[in-house]
This record gives structure tokens, C-alpha cells and sequence, in this order.
């Protein structure tokens, strides 16, 4: 039987799975639509990336990782998917289709981590930056405590 951290960690990564693949197939969908109106292939591409880009911040979150929305947490987002973009094309360059299908599981597990614990851990939006609470409910330098505000029922 998983410990409560180590089951709280699955079912977060269970979830920024599913808005990964929600934000797949919105990104398919603008793409296919602004295409299917002649708009240049890189165009409607890049539109439909932002368009699920916003929708993976939006999700993640609110869902994943029930975080305050701050522009801390957006900037940090978007390093944090460049850096994610960047390496999938590293690989891909380096080692073709092999590369691009071994960077998958590799940036998805990374990108996972970096929000997890940079992104939207701890209050990082926060004002301030905030102390939170560490496992034994006392607070630590570097972790924020989330508002009950800002949570989403479970």
C-alpha cells in the first residue's frame, strides 16, 4: 500500500496526464480548424499550441495542483513549457523520431516535477512568497501554505 504522499503524487500526476491530453486534443482542434480555413500551417499551429498552453495553466492549476493564480506562477509556467519545448527539440534533432518518441515520458515527468515543486508549489504565487506548512503541519522557509480560497473541493 502507497504511503499518503506517495498516493497524493499519483493521483496529481494522474491528473496533469489528463490535462495533457485534453490540452493535445484542443490544441489538434484549433490547428485542424484555423487550417481548414487556410490559415498558415505555422500560424495555426502556434494558435493552437497557445491555445492549449493557457488550457494546461488553467487545468493544472486549478485541478492538479490547486494553486493561487499569480504572474509569478504564469511566468514560471511558460519557462517551465519552453524548457519542455526546447528539449523534446533537442532530442528530436539529435536523434529523429526515436529521439522525439524518448523525449515523451522524459519532458512530461520533468515538466511535471518543475510544477510540482517550482511552479505552483508552496503558495509560490504568493504575495510575499509565504511560508507553508511542511509534513508535520509546522511552517518551513520556502513552502506557502495554500488558502482555503484558493482550493477546489476534491
Amino acid at each position: 500500500m502507497r504511503s499518503r504522499p506517495q498516493a497524493d503524487t499519483a493521483q496529481q500526476f494522474g491528473r496533469f496526464a489528463v490535462v495533457g491530453v485534453s490540452n493535445t486534443v484542443l490544441s489538434l482542434a484549433v490547428y485542424a480548424a484555423l487550417a481548414g480555413v487556410s490559415l498558415p500551417a505555422a500560424a495555426a499551429g502556434a494558435a493552437g499550441f497557445s491555445a492549449g498552453a493557457v488550457n494546461g495553466y488553467l487545468l493544472n492549476r486549478r485541478w492538479t495542483f490547486r494553486a493561487p493564480d499569480s504572474r509569478r506562477a504564469k511566468g514560471r509556467y511558460v519557462l517551465v513549457q519552453l524548457a519542455g519545448v526546447l528539449t523534446t527539440s533537442l532530442f528530436a534533432s539529435l536523434l529523429a523520431t526515436i529521439g522525439y518518441l524518448a523525449a515523451i515520458p522524459l519532458v512530461t515527468a520533468a515538466t511535471f516535477v518543475a510544477n510540482r515543486r517550482w511552479t505552483f508549489c508552496c503558495g509560490a504565487g504568493a504575495a510575499g512568497g509565504g511560508e507553508a506548512a511542511n509534513r508535520d503541519g509546522k511552517a518551513g522557509p520556502g513552502f506557502a501554505r495554500p488558502s482555503r480560497s484558493h482550493q477546489l473541493p476534491s
